[in-house]
């Protein structure tokens, strides 16, 4: 960690802010520009759900490795069943996971249950709902092809099968086939272990919550559940106080993690200190201010590698800038080159209006009519109105030049509560 360098003063760093301000993809653009991913590291199977591959995964088995029954039935050699009725003798069981003790020969049959493998000289299963068992002998009674019921060895997989790429998310399908090839251990991306700071004197913890004028720290638990659900590992290191000692020693702890998230502190009040003290820790200052409703406030600063993500402290403004900016950056770290949540169009159900020169992101909740999707705007947008939040599905993208949006216009909406990802942003 580098020695303190220089402080700079609230005027400056206003003078700056205003220097620095810049739209939503080019912020985007110098926050992904700025991250790698972590590395690999070697785990479990059964502890690589979510996580991303870091090898390419070829077959080494035959799956399965036997011809075997897609049925309950019988296995008969097609020909004695051309003209039916027809009766066979039954000479043996064969349960799932046994081989049947010799061939099937000519006027024979086996009683065969699903995933057994099919015996030697038998060519189809006849499912037991066509047939009418008596003792020893069954009734066939719908004719067999060669081939029905049986699923041939290797239709699955066969040796030298590619199974998968570096770079896949491991979903369960995909580990359900390495188990069945017989990995045990897969090398998967590092996730980041991700700091969580909040700051402000007015904070307490939801436990302290009393009617004295205090507010509860909702940023720091959104926040730690937005991190587990992108598959971060959220570490909360709990409030600080508006003092740059205080937050200069919370810091250097943070920067022990792959990556830091800061609440509050990064605008241009007295006692806004974030930005002074990330640079007295050596931190170069990569942006300051987004055009952006809500969340303008944003400074990301980079430390020796570890990226420092300062969030304004309203609660809406905190979970926004987390969507647009963390979260698709923290997935690039974690390998995934599918960052982005979707963005579809829907048709905005009322009149929008706004200023121009910032992008806005309105919540919406989305309700389908005659076959159209139309968002409404579900409460009041203040940042500081988390409840409109908790209500949205998505968030209604508005352009930075617009001023006036009427009803029936269509609009991206960003999909909050789709867990698909794609690798543009989409507006």
């Amino acid at each position: 960690m580098r020695e303190p360098t220089s402080q700079a003063g609230h005027g400056q760093m206003a003078e700056k802010a205003e220097r620095t301000s810049v739209q939503v993809a080019e912020a985007r653009d110098i926050i992904l520009g700025s991250v790698r991913p972590l590395g690999i590291e070697t785990v479990d199977l059964g502890q690589a759900s979510g996580r991303v591959l870091a090898e390419a995964v070829v077959s080494g088995h035959t799956i399965p490795p036997l011809d075997n029954s897609a049925m309950d039935g019988y296995a008969v050699r097609a020909d004695d069943t051309t003209r039916v009725p027809s009766t066979l003798r039954v000479v043996e069981t064969i349960p799932a996971g046994h081989r049947a003790s010799r061939a099937l020969g000519s006027g024979e049959a086996m009683r065969i249950f699903t995933g057994a493998p099919i015996p030697s000289g038998a060519d189809a299963v006849v499912m037991q709902e066509h047939t009418e068992l008596t003792d020893d002998q069954v009734l066939i009674l719908k004719a067999a092809k060669p081939g029905d019921h049986v699923r041939p060895a290797g239709c699955d997989v066969l040796p030298d099968t590619a199974i998968a790429s570096s770079g896949m998310p491991l979903r369960p399908p995909l580990i359900g086939m390495l188990a069945a090839i017989g990995r045990t251990q897969i090398r998967v991306q590092r996730r980041p272990r991700v700091a969580i700071i909040a700051t402000g004197d007015e904070l307490v913890e939801p436990d302290r919550l009393r009617d004295d004028g205090k507010i509860g720290n909702s940023n720091s638990y959104g926040l730690r559940a937005s991190l587990e659900e992108a598959g971060a590992l959220p570490v909360y290191l709990g409030i600080a106080p508006d003092r740059p000692e205080a937050l200069r020693e919370i810091f250097k702890e943070a920067l022990r993690c792959d990556a830091v998230i800061s609440t509050g502190g990064v605008s241009v009040g007295e006692h806004d200190w974030i930005k002074q003290v990330l640079a007295e820790l050596g931190g170069s200052l990569r942006l300051w201010r987004v055009r952006m409703r809500p969340g303008a406030p944003l400074a990301f600063v980079m430390i020796d590698h570890v990226p420092v993500f300062g969030l304004p402290g309203n609660p809406v403004s905190t979970l926004v800038s987390f969507e647009q900016f963390v979260r698709p950056a923290l997935l690039r770290m974690m390998g995934r080159s599918d960052v982005f949540r979707p963005v579809e169009p829907a048709v905005l159900a009322e009149d929008y209006e706004k200023q121009s020169g910032r992008m806005h992101f309105v919540r919406v909740v989305l309700r389908e009519r005659e076959g159209k999707r139309f968002a409404f705007v579900s409460g009041d947008q203040s940042s500081a109105i988390l409840l409109s939040m908790v209500r949205a599905q998505g968030l209604a993208i508005v352009a930075d030049e617009a001023t006036h949006v009427p009803a029936g216009s269509i609009v991206p909406v960003q999909l909050l509560d789709r867990t698909d990802l794609r690798r543009a942003p989409g507006f």
